[in-house]
Order: structure tokens, then C-alpha cells, then sequence
């Protein structure tokens, strides 16, 4: 099964990493407010680039000056199965620790909206 990470990043501002194991990357998104558990609560959630799959068990400090600077813990992380993947919206079944049930991201015209959907 493919592998995810929530990490809270204290960089310039704080945000959390949402990081899904697909194709050979971890596709991301920084997500402002953080995951939500409560059913349909709707979150931002901002596409950034791809990471390498070894960024998955990341934890420490990136140097002032790098990009991404600042603080990174692990939150939460686990697996997931897909239960649909497309160019505008995926839809999973998280497998944490803490975060476990079907989490929608949905594109809108930039950015996505992240939510906690119904079993």
C-alpha cells in the first residue's frame, strides 16, 4: 500500500505538509489550518512540488536560507488506498495513526480544498 505523511513545518509561517506516495514521488500539498477530522470541514490546500520518497520520514531543522526553512515534525503517517485518482480529485482512505478514514482533495481553479468525507 503507498505511503502518506502529515508534517508540521514551522517555516516562515506555520502550515502542515500533506504528502501522498505516488508514482515514484510524494506528491504534496501545505495545508494552512492543518488536516481537519470533523466530517465535511473544508481545508485550503496549496499544491507546492513533488519531494523525493525519502522525505517521508523527515524531522529536523532546514537551514535559514534554504527553501522551506524552519522546524519539521511528523504529525502523523501511515498508509492509504486510493479509492480514486484524477487530475481534479482524489479520494483516500487514510490509515494513521491518528488521521484514519476517506479524505477528499478536490481542485478548484488553483488551489484544492481538503476534506474528511463520510465512511
Amino acid at each position: 500500500m503507498p505511503r502518506f505523511v502529515i508534517q508540521r513545518h514551522k517555516s516562515r509561517n506555520l502550515h502542515w505538509d500533506f504528502r501522498l506516495e505516488q508514482e515514484g514521488v510524494l506528491k504534496s500539498w501545505a495545508v494552512p489550518k492543518g488536516l481537519s477530522k470533523k466530517v465535511g470541514e473544508k481545508r485550503l490546500a496549496i499544491e507546492v512540488e513533488d519531494h523525493d520518497l525519502d522525505y517521508i520520514n523527515f524531522e529536523g531543522n532546514i537551514p535559514k536560507g534554504s527553501y522551506g526553512a524552519g522546524s519539521v515534525s511528523i504529525q502523523d503517517q501511515g498508509n492509504y488506498v486510493i479509492i480514486k485518482w484524477k487530475d481534479d480529485f482524489i479520494k483516500i482512505d487514510l490509515r494513521g495513526r491518528e488521521f484514519k478514514g476517506i479524505y477528499n482533495l478536490r481542485k478548484m481553479s488553483k488551489d484544492w480544498l481538503l476534506w474528511r468525507d463520510v465512511e
